[in-house]
C-alpha cells in the first residue's frame, strides 16, 4: 500500500503544479461557457485540454500538485464562488416548503406540484428536487413523505392518490346496486362502480386485502359477498369425489347423448358447477380430489368415453378390416371423404387418412388409405397409378386397332378392359416422363415408330406439298395403277 501511494504521488509531481486560482478561472470559464458550475464528470477542462476535472478533484482531495489538502472541488467552488452543489445544498424544513408554496399559489393562483419548475424568491431551488428530498430524506428532512401529501396536510390541497375512506356497508351497498343492475354480484374483472366517483371492484379488493382506506386488513370481496349475501364463493367450494362427478357425467350423457367435455359449460345436476372448472379440479388436486387427474380421462377411464388425447393404437390390418365391412355393406371402397367408421364410434375415416400419412397410435406414417387400400386390396388410386411400359401401351394399341379398326389417338377415351387409363393420359405421361416411361414422346410418335402409322397431321401436311400419303394400303394402290397403265 505505500509502495502504491508512493507511485502516485510520483507520477503525480510529474504534471505541472496547479494552484486554487488557476483551478477557480477554469471553472470561472466552464461557468460563462455553459451556464452550470463543473463536475467531476465534466470531462475534459475545455482551457487546459490535458486536464481533467476528476483529476484536478483528487488532487485537491489528496493535496497533490502543490495544492492544499482537504479540499474538493465542490467543496471549493462552494466557498469561492457560491455555487450551489447538491452534496452542500442548505438544510430545509417544511414551513420553508410552505412559505414557497403559499407564495406560488399568490402569483400564479394554482398550487404546486412536481413539474412545476423553478420555486420563485428561492434562487437554484426547483419543486422537484424538494419532492425527491421530502421523499427520499435528503436535506435534513424525516423522508417518506411529497409534495402532494404534505400539500393534502397542511393546506387540504385535493390529492389524487389519497381516495376517500370506505366501509364494508358501503361496498355492500354498491355490489347490491350491481345486482339489481346486472342480475349477477360483482367480481375482480367486472370494471367500475356506477356512481361511486371512479371507484373500481379491484380496487375495493386490493383496499380489502390489504387494509387501505380505512378498511381492516385480510378479508376480499368475495369473502364479503359470501359471509354478508350468501353468495357462493369457489375458494370456498364444497369437496368433490369421483363418483358425484361421474354422476353428473351420466346425467349430461342422458340429457345430451354426448359425454361432458371442458367447454360443456354449466354442470345440469349442479348449476353452481361448471365442467371446466371440474376439470381444473381433477388436474390441480383441489377440493379434495388426487392431482394428475382430467374430465376426459376419468370418463375413458370409468366409461369408456373417447379421449382425443389418448387414442388407441391402430394397425393396418384394423384399418383394412374397417374397409372391408365398408365394402361389403356399401359397395365401394371407403375415401378421405366417407365419413364416420361405421364399425369404429369416434373414428373418421379423414382422420385415419391423416394418421397413415403422418403417423402416431402405433402406425408408422408415410402412407395413406388409398394408397393401403392400392397396396392390400388392389383398389385403383388415380393418384398414385401403377407404372407403364411401352409395350404395354403398344399391346392395348394393338388390341383397340383390332376391336375398332383404327389406330387410338389422344382424343379415343378410354383405355378398353383397364380400369382407370385413358389414351389422353398415356400421350401425358409419355410427354412428361412419368409413371416410368422416358419424357419427349408422345402415343402418335411411339405408334409411327413401331408400327408405321402416320398421324393425320402429317398426312395433311404431306398433301399440302403435293407428296402422295404413304397409308397402311399404299403398296396395293401403286400397284393397281401400274397393271392399269
Amino acid at each position: 500500500m505505500k509502495m502504491r501511494n508512493w507511485w502516485r504521488k510520483r507520477r503525480a509531481t510529474r504534471k505541472p503544479a496547479l494552484t486554487i486560482d488557476k483551478v477557480l478561472l477554469w471553472a470561472d470559464a466552464h461557468h460563462r461557457r455553459s451556464g452550470e458550475w463543473p463536475r467531476i464528470n465534466s470531462g475534459e477542462v475545455r482551457d487546459a485540454p490535458w486536464e481533467t476535472w476528476s483529476a484536478i478533484n483528487s488532487a485537491l482531495r489528496k493535496g497533490l500538485r502543490t495544492l492544499p489538502m482537504g479540499y474538493s472541488l465542490a467543496s471549493l467552488l462552494v466557498e469561492r464562488r457560491g455555487a450551489r452543489v447538491h452534496m452542500y445544498e442548505p438544510r430545509l424544513a417544511e414551513r420553508q416548503i410552505l412559505a414557497w408554496v403559499d407564495v406560488h399559489h399568490r402569483r400564479t393562483g394554482d398550487w404546486p406540484h412536481q413539474i412545476s419548475g423553478a420555486v420563485v424568491g428561492a434562487p437554484g431551488e426547483r419543486w422537484n428536487a424538494i419532492d425527491a428530498a421530502l421523499n427520499v430524506g435528503l436535506r435534513g428532512l424525516p423522508g417518506g413523505d411529497s409534495l402532494a401529501e404534505l400539500l393534502w396536510r397542511e393546506r387540504s390541497v385535493p390529492n389524487p392518490r389519497r381516495r376517500p375512506r370506505v366501509t364494508k356497508k358501503q361496498i355492500l351497498t354498491w355490489a347490491d346496486a350491481w345486482h339489481v343492475r346486472t342480475g349477477r354480484w360483482p367480481q375482480l374483472k367486472s370494471g367500475s362502480i356506477p356512481d361511486s366517483g371512479g371507484e373500481t371492484w379491484l380496487g375495493m379488493e386490493r383496499a380489502l386485502r390489504s387494509g387501505l382506506r380505512g378498511l381492516p386488513a385480510g378479508d376480499s370481496l368475495a369473502n364479503l359477498l359470501e359471509r354478508q349475501r350468501g353468495v357462493p364463493n369457489r375458494l370456498h367450494a364444497p369437496r368433490l369425489n369421483a363418483e358425484l362427478i361421474l354422476r353428473w357425467a351420466d346425467d349430461h350423457f342422458r340429457r345430451q347423448g354426448r359425454w361432458p367435455t371442458e367447454d360443456s359449460g354449466a354442470v345440469a345436476a349442479a348449476p353452481r358447477e361448471n365442467w371446466q372448472n371440474v376439470s381444473n379440479c381433477l388436474r390441480l388436486g383441489v377440493r379434495g380430489l388426487p392431482s394428475g387427474d382430467s374430465l376426459a380421462r376419468l370418463l375413458q377411464r370409468r366409461r369408456g368415453a373417447r379421449n382425443i388425447q389418448r387414442l388407441p393404437r391402430l394397425m393396418h390390418q384394423q384399418v383394412l378390416a374397417w374397409a372391408d365391412a365398408h365394402h361389403r355393406r356399401t359397395g365401394h371402397w371407403p375415401s378421405v371423404n366417407s365419413g364416420q367408421v361405421r364399425d369404429a364410434p369416434g373414428e373418421k375415416w379423414a382422420n385415419l387418412n391423416a394418421v397413415l400419412y403422418t403417423g402416431g397410435r402405433g402406425l408408422p406414417g408415410g402412407t395413406s388409405l388409398a394408397r393401403l387400400l392400392g397396396k392390400h386390396r388392389g383398389v385403383f388410386n388415380a393418384v398414385h397409378r401403377p407404372r407403364l411400359t411401352v409395350a404395354q401401351i403398344l399391346h392395348w394399341a394393338d388390341a383397340h386397332y383390332h376391336r375398332q379398326g383404327r389406330w387410338p389417338g389422344v382424343a379415343s377415351g378410354v383405355v378398353a378392359g383397364v380400369r382407370g387409363e385413358h389414351w389422353r393420359t398415356i400421350n401425358s405421361a409419355l410427354a412428361r416422363g412419368c409413371r416410368g416411361l422416358r419424357a419427349g414422346d408422345s402415343l402418335a410418335r411411339l405408334l409411327g415408330r413401331y408400327r408405321g402409322v402416320r398421324s393425320a397431321r402429317w398426312q395433311r401436311a404431306s398433301r399440302g406439298r403435293g407428296v402422295q400419303a404413304r397409308g397402311p394400303h399404299h403398296n396395293r394402290e401403286r400397284n393397281a395403277r401400274r397393271k392399269r397403265s
